[in-house]
């Protein structure tokens, strides 16, 4: 698993004294995401499910950066769950100005292996997931007049990925909700996504201990590497920043050029 982080430095004014949510933000892509935010100035709310204690010390490596944040245990599969989410952020901050919504499981099986919990387990996190937090999270935005919403998609969602409909079709799930939610949210809200292809993080670690499928998998890449989670995270400052306030309803691909969508 790569911790590679670029030396590219957000300038602190970028997003300064914003409030940002990332749901999933314990690890990988929405770890790397938390601390990038926070550089660029944003309050972070880290949500997780199980790993309180990495959780935590997010927390505090991002306060470090000097900023606010804390960490609050909530599974946006379930609404009550997720509006309770967007209220204590509410509560501690009084506004909520950015949605990065990258929770997200990984999970399949063969179409005719399976079983309904499986499908309905990977759809409710990471579809259904990210519907509870946009729906949580676009009235108060709309009270303040602004906000940007920035979900976490992949290139599974464009191309399909054999073994894992479940997780496939969730992600272009998101990629449509992403197009949808922005023309009815326009222009106050700007709603975009990033679509990554193969990163190498927690998620990937098992798959990814097979030397012979990794080097497989960088020889389809033509920039020849993995992405690290903080190439991901690069892309959705951008996309949360006022340097993309005239971009909306996009689908941002970060996968090495190996799936080139129009």
């Amino acid at each position: 698993m790569s911790s590679e982080r670029t030396p590219t430095t957000f300038p602190k004014n970028l997003l300064a004294n914003q409030v940002a949510i990332v749901t999933g933000g314990s690890r990988g892509i929405g770890s790397a995401t938390a601390l990038r935010l926070a550089e660029a100035g944003a309050h972070i709310v880290i949500n997780f499910v199980r790993d309180e204690r990495a959780a935590e010390s997010l927390a505090q490596q991002v306060r470090a950066l000097g900023v606010e944040s804390f960490a609050v245990r909530a599974d946006v599969a379930d609404p009550s769950e997720a509006e309770a989410l967007v209220s204590t952020t509410l509560k501690q901050f009084g506004r909520c100005d950015l949605l990065i919504a990258n929770a997200g499981i990984w999970e399949g099986a063969p179409i005719e292996e399976m079983a309904e919990a499986q499908w309905d387990r990977v759809l409710d996190t990471n579809l259904k997931g990210t519907w509870t937090c946009c729906r949580a999270v676009v009235p108060p935005m709309k009270n303040q007049g602004r906000g940007v919403i920035v979900i976490v998609s992949s290139t599974a969602g464009q191309r399909g990925e054999a073994g894992y409909s479940n997780y496939a079709a969730a992600k272009g799930g998101q990629i449509s909700l992403t197009k949808s939610l922005a023309t009815e949210l326009a222009p106050s809200i700007r709603v975009n996504c990033v679509a990554p292809g193969w990163v190498d993080t927690q998620l990937n670690e098992s798959i990814f201990s097979d030397e012979r499928f990794k080097r497989k998998v960088i020889e389809g890449i033509p920039l020849d590497r993995l992405a690290s989670a903080d190439d991901v995270a690069l892309s959705i400052v951008f996309l949360s920043s006022d340097w993309a306030r005239h971009i909306t309803g996009e689908v941002l691909n970060v996968n090495g050029g190996s799936v080139l969508c129009g």
